[in-house]
């Protein structure tokens, strides 16, 4: 139930000549405290940090001594659950702008699009009349923030369900504005329509029907569309627009459409009395403090619920809201829009001031609190009162900035502080290569080398250079020859590779020929360096090739150099039968592992070297900031597809459940666009296959039946019938046991057709393919290999270098 309907609505919630009337008295301070009556045409909201300009006539009045210097920080909250201690980072800048009278307190909150990483409170929520400690669930007044959270995502659930057209002048919706040069709802939210950034407190006193015949008469800044002009008036525009095509106030329409469905309950307009009792005060307003009432004067005008301002909020609610925009409108179940609205909701587009999103900033003037190491994509807003939120869907990130920086005496200023912690989460996120790290290093540990290296055009720097460039023109080291993997050393072919040169250096083909570094290649070489992107499997080849090339190294006595990179499919989840033992001379079952085995190249290393008893001289430059959970998507790393058919991160977690099926007779979509995210055959019976897989119920995928042609073979040119295979929740998500889940439904149906035999290519055990053959059920097939796992476990405990 929205606020606004709950029984509490007080008289604060008053009718228009009602507010008007206690205006007189109220509008004496507040005109000065919020910048009003010295700047009437300057938007209210964006500058968060614009507190440096208001006024003291609250504090020369007598109502809010004047604070000395000694402002200290409050100690930290308990956090209430273990913070990730990365983001310490963030606590300096935050403890001097407290001790800098820049804010009493603050809360944030940092996480992504499953997860919470740090939430933290600091400092006072109050300091007048009374001080009093900051908490995790101070309620804010979001001021700006209301624009995007609550006027933008409710005009576009309205244009999703076609009520709303964001081409359509806001004429049609807000007859008033008929006499004014058109402007459009896209423009509107763009911030282009020509409207002022505030209008005449007087227009405010005859009603909402009164307010928008004032607004209709209002002379526009700019044409339509030609500029950029922040403008509190045209959200209240909006607002209304929202109010006559739902019927509902937008108090009630963003309690039913946003915030109950995504289980924001400490969200909305209109606080209940509880949640005003836990709000941060702001100013002084008819001679105390403004508390659980909105700071913004046009909203408190219009009775507390306006487009422009009026929301309040938690960190924890806000973080609620972040995790379902990373999501793309979707949160625990519940969708508040389509991802194709949420892709014209924070699509940029340019202005005249800078990118902007429909009700959303980013990279516009307005955009200092955003740090400089956000991506391109990433989206935010700030408020009056001292809040912030950014989200970043590339970096799957967010951050909840949430002050009331205009407490006691509005001469705060927050946008700088929340651009450096911006700036430092990602800094603290972004996870360093081992080529990276040799890089920040002026490559110290190859001064004077001469070096072999291993590698292929996908092993990239962070700022997007070839580890072959890097070595290449880093100073004091000699690259005398480049040895490149399987696929090649634009990792583009499939099949044998032959020798070629690169920048007059010399590529030797390790996959054709030869498998690893002869004599002849190795003229003048003193030190091998690996750097290749493994995906995390035992069949796919890149760590074969590192092995071989490490006895080479290990039987010339050369160093070999391991340039260290995350395992794509997160470094904690191992699973599927162990190679026991590995077949004599294999290149692609080549040593005792697992299907997924969790570990990083340089930990690989550590292991082969222990295992073959090499006396290689191993070093590793390991990575920075890596999680062992975290998937490729959450190093903040662009993908370099190291194969032909791993291009994006989606096909390569799917990798190790569709490369299973491939020494079959299947297709896994080799020759399409979605190489191993379907998978098919011409005589597959698709419906039934997804009905049985549904009544099995793999966790953490789910099927959808397709038809696809394929240009490779299998079947290349021929109409196969198959699934599309998407990962719905990586924690439950085991690609082993869906392979067989996937096995076991197909070898039911086409006993005949398929070659069930042709999985032990890759999945080498005899007992778990004696289990399949009979049709045993998946837990029945994984028990052949639990035993064997278990020890692998244990033993590859020694080895790893990341917690």
């Amino acid at each position: 139930m929205s606020w606004a309907a709950n029984g509490e609505v007080r008289a604060r919630r008053h009718g228009p000549l009602r507010a008007w009337a206690a205006g007189l008295l109220l509008f004496a301070s507040s005109f000065l405290s919020c910048g009003i009556g010295r700047h009437a045409s300057r938007p209210l909201a964006p500058n968060v940090g614009d507190a440096g300009q208001v006024a003291q006539a609250a504090v020369d009045a007598g109502v809010a001594p004047k604070l000395a210097a000694s402002a200290h920080a409050g100690s930290a909250s308990v956090p209430e659950f273990e913070n990730d201690p990365r983001f310490s980072v963030i606590d300096a800048p935050i403890e001097a702008a407290i001790a800098e009278g820049k804010m009493p307190g603050c809360v944030v909150v940092i996480g992504r699009h499953d997860e919470v990483l740090y939430r933290r409170a600091y400092g006072s929520r109050s300091i007048l009349p009374e001080r009093s400690a900051m908490t995790l669930d101070t309620v804010f007044d979001l001021a700006s923030l209301t624009k995007p959270v609550a006027t933008a995502t409710s005009v576009m659930i309205l244009v999703e369900r076609g009520a709303i057209d964001l081409d359509a002048y806001a004429s049609k919706y807000v007859s008033e504005l008929a006499k004014l040069p058109p402007f459009t709802v896209r423009q509107l939210l763009l911030h282009t329509s020509g409207l002022p950034a505030a209008n005449p407190m007087g227009d405010y006193g005859e009603g909402r029907a009164g307010l928008m015949r004032h607004i209709g008469e209002a002379v526009l800044k700019t044409r339509p569309g030609e500029r950029f002009v922040y403008s509190d008036v045209g959200f209240i525009v909006l607002d209304e627009i929202v109010r006559r095509v739902s019927g509902s106030d937008l108090a009630a329409f963003t309690a039913n459409e946003i915030f109950e469905p995504l289980g924001m309950t400490d969200t909305g307009y209109l606080p209940t009395t509880a949640l005003r009792a836990r709000a941060a005060p702001t100013e002084v307003r008819d001679g105390a403090f403004i508390q659980g009432d909105v700071h913004d004067p046009r909203a408190w005008a219009l009775g507390g619920v306006a487009g422009n301002a009026g929301v309040f909020s938690t960190g924890d609610d806000l973080a609620r809201f972040a995790r379902a925009m990373l999501n793309r409108g979707e949160l625990d179940g519940h969708r508040i829009f389509a991802e194709k609205t949420f892709e014209t909701l924070t699509t940029r587009r340019d202005t005249s001031s800078g990118g902007r999103g429909l009700g959303w900033d980013i990279d516009s003037k307005y955009a200092s609190h955003k740090g400089t190491r956000m991506s391109p994509h990433a989206f935010g807003h700030g408020g009056f009162t001292g809040t912030a939120m950014w989200i970043d869907p590339d970096r799957d990130l967010f951050v909840v900035f949430l002050s009331n920086r205009v407490h006691p005496d509005g001469k705060g200023a927050v946008n700088p502080v929340i651009g450096e912690i911006a700036t430092s989460l990602v800094r603290a996120t972004e996870v360093n290569t081992g080529i990276d790290v040799l890089k920040e290093t002026a490559f110290a540990r190859l001064a004077g080398a001469k070096v072999g290296l291993v590698t292929n055009a996908s092993a990239k720097t962070r700022d997007g250079m070839t580890t072959i460039d890097a070595l290449r023109t880093a100073h004091g080291v000699t690259l005398k020859a480049i040895f490149s993997p399987e696929h090649g050393l634009r990792a583009e072919k499939e099949g044998a590779i032959s020798d070629t040169s690169y920048a007059g250096v010399p590529v030797y083909s390790l996959y054709g020929e030869r498998s690893a570094p002869s004599s002849s290649t190795l003229d003048g070489i003193d030190t091998l360096v690996f750097d290749l992107q493994d995906v995390g499997v035992r069949f796919y080849t890149y760590a074969s090739t590192m092995k071989r090339a490490m006895k080479v190294a290990s039987d010339r006595g050369m160093r070999f150099v391991v340039l260290d990179r995350p395992d794509p499919l997160d470094g904690v989840d191992v699973e599927g039968p162990m190679l026991t033992p590995p077949a004599t001379g294999a290149f692609v079952n080549h040593h005792a592992l697992p299907v997924r085995h969790g570990m990083t190249m340089g930990e690989l290393a550590r292991l082969f070297a222990d295992d073959e008893r090499m006396s290689v001289k191993l070093e590793i430059v390991a990575l920075q900031n890596w999680r062992r959970r975290d998937y490729f998507d959450r190093t903040g790393l662009s993908w370099g597809s190291p194969s032909p058919n791993l291009r994006n991160v989606r096909g390569t977690v799917l990798y190790p459940m569709l490369g299973l099926l491939e020494g079959t007779n299947l297709s896994v979509g080799r020759g399409t666009d979605e190489p191993f995210e379907i998978f098919g055959a011409p005589w597959l019976d698709e419906g039934a296959l997804a009905a049985r897989l549904d009544v099995l119920g793999i966790p953490g995928v789910s099927f959808e039946p397709t038809t696809f042609t394929p240009t490779a073979n299998p079947y290349a040119r021929q109409k196969c019938h198959g699934l599309r295979v998407k990962v719905t929740d990586r924690t439950k998500y085991k690609p082993v046991r869906a392979a067989l889940g996937i096995a076991l439904g197909i070898q039911a149906l086409h006993p005949r057709e398929w070659e069930v035999d042709h999985v032990d290519r890759l999945l080498q055990s005899e007992k778990a393919m004696a289990a399949l053959k009979a049709g045993k059920d998946v837990s029945e097939i994984e028990s052949t290999w639990e035993a064997e796992l278990a020890a692998f476990r244990e033993k590859r405990e020694t080895f790893l270098l990341y917690r």
